[in-house]
């Protein structure tokens, strides 16, 4: 059974930094995996945030764009977001994502999600 567990969360002031991390385990083999991070602040839909695909190709939002590096490693199914100069506006829960074809279909799973708090 696949698990994403999103770590890293927490609170901080305007302007701080976090990493997030999160781990993904009893992933089956997968073609064109996709590793990605959505958020979703209280009233509001869920929104992409970034994605990273196997060439380490990376795309971003553009409301965290050049303060914000996603990164995986793959050997770990691991998957990171560093965000810089946090703002109130990032407050959220933030989620991980994972999809790619397997077995000719495509699947994707969820993580639980992580808490993020920006205070000004």
């Amino acid at each position: 059974q696949v698990q994403l567990v999103e770590s890293g969360g927490g609170s901080v002031q305007a302007g701080g930094s976090l990493r997030l991390s999160c781990a993904a385990s009893g992933v089956p083999y997968c073609s064109g995996i996709m590793r990605s991070w959505f958020r979703q602040a209280p009233g509001k839909e869920r929104e992409f945030v970034s994605r990273i695909d196997m060439y380490d190709s990376t795309n971003y939002a553009d409301s965290v764009k050049g303060r914000s590096t996603i990164s995986q490693d793959n050997a770990r199914n691991m998957v990171y977001l560093q965000i810089d100069s946090l703002k109130p506006e990032d407050t959220a829960m933030y989620y991980c994502n994972l999809a790619g074809y397997c077995s000719g279909n495509y699947r994707d799973w969820w993580g639980q999600g992580t808490q993020v708090t920006v205070s000004s």
